[in-house]
């Protein structure tokens, strides 16, 4: 009897072993995957800070444009210095202003630049 238990407890720790060693390898071939997930998810961060930045750098435009000042520059400094703004254009109406300021979406994916442009449009009324 006590060489069954024994032999049992050996194939056991054989299997155990064995086991450790899988699941190794199989967390190597997930590791790629996770690493696409977590690019994802701070891609869909950078995205929407970048939109963020964007109101903050219309309503910035905006805001100077309604007094007559330099709504280009303000709009520009408006936004942290890793984003760059590509426009930020003022149109005129009888009693406000409206400034849109676009950004360009910067990318995490190596290779992948394209992700468009976030544009945020606000109004003021002018202060005559």
């Amino acid at each position: 009897m006590p060489v069954r238990s024994r032999r049992r407890t050996e194939m056991t720790d054989v299997g155990k072993a064995r086991d450790r060693g899988q699941v190794a390898i199989e967390y190597i071939g997930f590791l790629p995957i996770l690493l696409l997930v977590a690019l994802a998810a701070v891609q869909l961060g950078l995205i929407a800070y970048t939109a963020q930045q964007a109101g903050t750098a219309a309503r910035a435009g905006a805001r100077s444009a309604s007094l007559d000042g330099p709504h280009e520059a303000d709009c520009r400094a408006a936004v942290s210095s890793g984003l760059e703004v590509t426009g930020c254009p003022a149109s005129y109406g009888a009693d406000e202003v409206t400034v849109t300021a676009e950004i360009t979406i910067p990318s995490v994916f190596p290779g992948k630049d394209d992700f468009g442009t976030a544009r945020k449009t606000a109004t003021m009324p002018l202060d005559h």
